[in-house]
């Protein structure tokens, strides 16, 4: 009864003018407030849910409540939720009402259990009735409360229609907490934009904000893009916490970073904000993935030493992986078992897992099989990522049998097939050439709604271009790319506004953002990810090699230009690919200009694309072409300028006609670097003697053997053969005794051309001690002769019957 005259006191007062302020004064009294909050139940359970109505209660109460009496009306569930919602919107106005709290304890879960958008928006639209401006506290608990049931594009929505609709400005906050939820929605792009509109619109950014978008940008992978935005932080005078410190540090580590990851580590402390188990876990984890495990076994000594830091389950699951990736298995169990003797620490399923995948790395399946069933005896439920390292290693070694038998086992015990299991069992059953049962397991993963990804239709495409099923390849690397929408993938390509790249796409979503449609650049970024499976560069090389292979260079060549214009950027493989299908092909001309668009995109050749280029154009009788080509390969590999000293010397030499001397510039230059290679001194070794240019190719032949540079077969055939021709049978015998020397065994018409030459020439002790050295490096002399040979004065005889004597 005194909750009802309370509330029935309050009714008779006058609705305040349009836009008038909440009144603001001091706390109550105890039993004032109590008293308020009676009547504040009494209020919200009598009046319509309508502000209009409430409003002038409201208004007068506000001097008797606090943010907790408030909190305890939003959170009795026995109120109308529409009710609660209106008195929300006018605590939300009033400094002295508001407090996290309203957003966290009460409002979310209102939202949550009833139509969140209608419930909210109408609320909304009633405050703009009674006068008042709606507050950016209604749209933060929106975006917070569809974010928090996994609602993205409600989320957004509700985002785009605080300004559109209802013309309030966004707080940093509401900023922040779209911006977690793009880049949980995998489209970092349009927070980036939107991070853009943030600063344009004049709403200074805080430290959550860089926290968010460094840690999108760093699970993207792009960690110079995080790092620049580490700078703008600094530079805006923002300090960065521990969290902000160990998103770069992960991200450094995981870009191979490892001594700008350990400056940071160093400056954490400089700085007063000293690095937590998460990052000394960030560090330790880079350097066991980069195989610098004993650097983080002494880091780890380090760190015990100090004692601040306790080696717990993390770190252990962290080095024990390490020495697994670096092949160091027996290191890795040797751990475990010190974990398990000498601390009171407990494997759970991360570190079960790393074990399993270790075991099945080592070959030791049963082992594997093992531990999983400890993991299952003491309570631990193996997810479907342990199931799919399980199911890798069954693959890996062939048991396709076992494998199958796997899956079922997952299936009886409602684990999740997902999308890598299916991908994992495709690959298998793929490389055993079962490429329909794997078409098989492609269909079921579209019944059961397992999304296939770029890998799953690399190894399908693949297994069905082994199979020489190349039209069946075709077609599913046209639905890969079409995926469900194939209109938004012409809608994209053509028109004004055409996005062929990253970058056009950046621009694009940037644009839309800039002008207020954010929830379109959602739309736009979230159909595209939606729409199918984008094809890598690794799906376009599988393909153009394919092509390669029946012959198809016309067709491969196109497919090349299609990646191009799709915005991808070909790699080293699909250049190498290419370049060397065309040279032996003898298309060296369409080969000279691929490698020249190489060179113009940025891309740097690797050294089989260099060797090959050099072998066309020495064949060609190109060399000078050859060892310039050479020379700007050096230029680029050791990052030199073409007026360094030596380069220069070494280029000067090569122009004065003195190719022995610069080949010995050259191979300073790589001993200085440690980097010495053989292959571009035989190629040009082999070139001088095609263009009977001997006594050069002898010349390098001799400096490679001072260097102690090995020699390739195929250059002492060809030099072998060559001096023969130019009867000079001494330097002929030394490059036969230099490959005896290597245990090369030389072709039949190499050797023969020589002990012949030697014959004719009258030197037949020279051709029998030859034959006999011959003889003890493994020759069988009597198969390897000709009969020419044996014929000539009945040389094979002398040689065979030498050798027998000696044999005897």
């Amino acid at each position: 009864m005194r909750c009802a005259a309370a509330a029935r006191s309050l009714l008779p007062l006058p609705l305040p003018p349009a836009g008038a302020a909440p009144i603001h004064t001091s706390g109550p009294p105890l039993a004032a407030e109590l008293d308020a909050g009676d009547a504040l139940h009494a209020l919200l359970s009598t009046l319509p849910p309508s502000l209009p109505a409430l409003l002038p209660s409201l208004s007068l109460l506000s001097r008797c409540l606090t943010p907790h009496s408030v909190a305890d009306a939003l959170l009795c569930a026995a109120l109308p939720p529409a009710s609660r919602l209106r008195l929300f919107l006018f605590s939300a106005l009033s400094p002295r009402l508001r407090s996290p709290l309203l957003h966290s304890r009460a409002v979310v879960p209102i939202l949550l259990a009833t139509d969140a958008d209608a419930a909210m928006y109408d609320a909304v639209a009633d405050a703009q009735a009674a006068g008042l401006r709606p507050p950016a506290a209604a749209f933060e608990a929106l975006v917070f409360a569809h974010a928090s049931a996994g609602r993205h594009h409600e989320a957004v929505e509700a985002f785009s229609r605080m300004e559109g609709e209802f013309g309030c400005r966004p707080t940093a906050f509401v900023y922040n907490a779209v911006l977690r939820v793009l880049v949980d929605s995998g489209v970092v792009p349009v927070a980036l934009a939107l991070y853009n509109r943030m600063v344009t619109t004049g709403c200074p950014p805080n430290r959550a904000t860089y926290n968010v978008l460094m840690d999108g940008l760093c699970k993207r992978g792009t960690a110079a893009d995080a790092l620049k935005l580490f700078d703008e932080m600094l530079e805006r005078g923002i300090a960065p916490d521990v969290k902000t410190h160990t998103v770069l540090l992960s991200s450094m580590c995981n870009a191979g970073q490892l001594k700008a990851a350990e400056n940071l580590l160093q400056s954490m402390k400089d700085q007063g904000c000293p690095p937590d188990e998460v990052a000394y876990n960030a560090f330790l984890s880079g350097l066991c993935k980069a195989g610098r495990v004993d650097e983080a076994i002494q880091q780890l000594e380090v760190l015990r030493g100090t004692g601040d830091f306790v080696l717990g389950l993390k770190v252990y699951s962290c080095l024990i992986d390490g020495l697994f990736h670096a092949g160091r298995y027996d290191e890795g169990f040797q751990r475990y078992r010190e974990m398990l003797e000498q601390t009171e620490v407990s494997p759970d399923v991360v570190l079960y897992t790393v074990m399993i995948r270790g075991c099945a790395e080592a070959g030791r399946i049963e082992d594997a099989f093992v531990f999983l069933d400890e993991m299952k005896e003491k309570g631990f439920t193996p997810d479907t990522f342990c199931f799919n390292t399980l199911l890798k290693a069954l693959c890996d070694v062939g048991d396709l049998d076992g494998a199958r038998s796997l899956m079922s086992e997952m299936a009886q015990n409602n684990v999740v097939l997902d999308t890598a299991t299916h991908t994992i069992m495709i690959c298998g059953l793929c490389k055993k050439r079962l490429v329909d049962e794997a078409l098989q397991v492609f269909d079921e993963m579209g019944k059961v709604g397992c999304p296939p990804t770029v890998m799953t239709y690399n190894a399908l495409i693949n297994g069905l271009y082994r199979a020489r099923r190349l039209e069946e390849a075709r077609m599913l690397f046209y639905k890969m790319e079409m995926g469900n929408n194939p209109s938004l993938f012409l809608r994209l390509t053509l028109g004004a506004n055409q996005v062929r790249n990253s970058e056009s796409l950046q621009k694009l979503v940037d644009s839309m953002c800039q002008s207020g449609q954010v929830l379109k650049a959602y739309k736009l970024l979230r159909g595209i990810i939606d729409s199918g499976v984008v094809p890598d560069v690794v799906t376009y090389n599988t393909l153009i090699n394919g092509l390669c292979k029946v012959r198809n260079l016309d067709g491969a060549l196109k497919l090349f230009k299609d990646l191009q214009l799709k915005g991808f950027t070909p790699d080293e493989i699909t250049y190498g690919t290419l370049i060397d299908r065309l040279l032996r092909t003898r298309r060296e001309n369409d080969a000279m200009m691929l490698f020249q668009d190489m060179l113009q995109s940025g891309g740097t050749p690797s050294l089989s694309i260099y060797n090959s280029m050099m072998r066309s154009l020495c064949r060609k009788n190109k060399l000078s072409q050859a060892i310039n080509l050479w020379f700007d390969h050096l230029l680029k590999k050791y990052n030199l300028s073409a007026e360094d000293e030596v380069i220069a010397s070494a280029r000067k030499k090569f122009d004065d006609g003195s190719l022995d001397e610069a080949v010995r510039e050259l191979i300073k230059i790589d001993q200085e670097h440690g980097s010495v290679n053989s292959s571009p001194y035989t190629i040009w070794l082999i070139g001088l003697c095609q263009a009977r240019r001997i006594d050069d190719a002898l010349k390098i032949f001799r400096i490679l053997e001072e260097f102690g540079i090995d020699v390739t077969p195929a250059c002492c055939s060809h030099l072998t053969k060559y001096l023969c021709w130019e009867r000079n049978l001494n330097a002929a015998v030394d490059v036969m005794l230099y490959t005896l020397s290597k245990r090369f065994i030389m072709s039949q018409p190499v050797g023969n051309r020589l002990l012949r030459s030697l014959c004719i020439c009258h030197r037949r002790k020279d051709a029998q001690a030859l034959a006999w050295r011959m003889h003890l490096v493994g020759y069988d002399m009597d198969a390897y002769l000709r009969e020419s040979t044996k014929d000539e004065d009945g040389t094979s005889e002398e040689f065979l019957s030498i050798l027998n004597e000696e044999s005897s």
